[in-house]
Order: C-alpha cells, then structure tokens, then sequence
C-alpha cells in the first residue's frame, strides 16, 4: 500500500511555443486562402475581440485565440516600425 500522507507531484510539460509573428502569418494565409481581405479579417477581430472574425480553416481561430491581442498588436507595430527603419 502506498504512503498516502506524501504529495504526488505531476508536472505538465506545455507543447512548443508559438510566437505572435508565426500565428499572424499562418492566420494571414488561411484568410486568404479563403477569399476574405485578411487585413480587414485581423483588424475586427483585433478590435472586437470576435473570433469569428476568423476563419476556422487550418485551425486558425482557435490558433489566434491562443495569444493575447494586445500581443498581436505588439508584433505588428515592431514589425512596420522595423521595416520602415524608424530605430
């Protein structure tokens, strides 16, 4: 019989991170892929906080619903500032 006075530990390992910059690119061409403006898609999405803003298509929904939007916003404006060399 075990000793039921010790704690089990159980640790969870979490799956592979993904990055804000690699959610946004999937989710750019599942959006395309589809028909839809993905600019257009993401902008709503961003601003209302309506998942169905985006398609469902190569699990981009529940993909993007994964990272915070605000984090979303974040990649986005590192990424045009650093193209548009205003360091």
């Amino acid at each position: 019989m075990k000793n039921m006075t010790n704690t089990q530990f159980f640790q969870v390992e979490s799956g592979p991170q993904i990055s804000a910059k690699d959610i946004l690119e999937i989710v750019y061409k599942a959006l395309s892929e589809k028909g839809y403006n993905p600019v257009n898609q993401i902008v709503g999405y961003i601003m209302s906080g309506d998942p169905t803003y985006i398609t469902s298509h190569n699990g981009a929904r529940s993909l993007i619903m994964k990272m915070e939007r605000d984090e979303l916003v974040e990649e986005m404006l590192k990424t045009y500032i650093e193209h548009n060399e205003w360091k």
